[in-house]
């Protein structure tokens, strides 16, 4: 594939998540050039082809001395990869370089959860929820679509409620404990906070199994939502740092692998 002096030296990084496709690219001096977050819909093939009309348009095209790494669920499905890399690996060394080379990474993603140990800047452990748990950033937008708010409203109504307990451990038996709820009058309010107070305890849960210790990173979808960092911090005892940034974690740490090829 062609390429222009403009994509000289850059390192590509794409990551194909389950809800979401984020792209970054990385200069030469490690600086970020591009960024680009889509659904990723239906087809990881689809977003990997839009993903790559994204880099086109904006003068970014793969081939000559830029170099491309696939991560996420659908990192197969790039035909021009230069090379794919696990979201462990990748979500670990794009956080180190956004918040530092020590502590535990908190991803909560569209489909799973994953906690990352930091040390110096490597992955010394990791674990993983179950897909069907309730603690990922899915369960959030069911139960918000189930409530007929969206996610921000959901945070919002959370805030000013007394949480109901929702006990059930997967997202489908969760969402019919939630329709009992609303079929029984309990406010909605409570439920919201019912929600948010399960996302954050399962993730809680998580991040104590996996040993985690302070300092702690939110990356992921939910990194612009306050109350559920509030939360998650208060049931940590200890501060999560996170920033706009922090959703594009993985792809960071894939371009920086793309550096590496040369």
């Amino acid at each position: 594939m062609a390429s222009d002096e403009k994509s000289l030296g850059l390192g590509i990084g794409l990551d194909i998540g389950s809800t979401a496709t984020k792209l970054v690219v990385l200069g030469a001096d490690g600086a970020v050039e591009h960024t680009d977050l889509m659904p990723t819909g239906f087809s990881s093939v689809d977003a990997a082809a839009r993903a790559l009309a994204s880099l086109e348009t904006a003068g970014f095209a793969p081939g000559g001395g830029a170099r491309v790494v696939a991560t996420g669920y659908g990192r197969v499905a790039v035909p021009y990869a230069d090379k794919v890399v696990t979201e462990i690996t990748c979500h670990g060394r794009g956080a180190a370089r956004l918040f530092g080379p020590d502590g535990t990474v908190i991803d909560v993603g569209g489909q799973d959860t994953k906690v990352i140990r930091l040390r110096a800047g490597r992955v010394a452990k990791f674990a993983m929820n179950d897909k069907c748990a309730a603690g990922t950033g899915r369960f959030l937008e069911v139960m918000a679509d189930r409530l007929g708010v969206s996610q921000e409203e959901l945070s919002a109504l959370a805030r000013t409620g007394e949480p109901t307990r929702i006990s059930s451990m997967c997202t489908v038996f969760a969402e019919s404990e939630v329709i009992s709820l609303v079929g029984r009058g309990e406010p909605r309010e409570n439920i919201a906070g019912g929600v948010v107070e399960s996302v954050a305890g399962r993730v809680a849960t998580l991040v104590a199994s996996a040993g985690g210790t302070a300092p702690y990173y939110l990356t992921g979808g939910l990194c612009d939502n306050g109350y559920v960092v509030e939360r998650l911090a208060a049931l940590l005892g200890a501060p999560v740092r996170t920033c706009s940034d922090a959703r594009y974690a993985g792809a960071i740490g894939a371009a920086l692998a793309a550096l590496d090829l040369g």
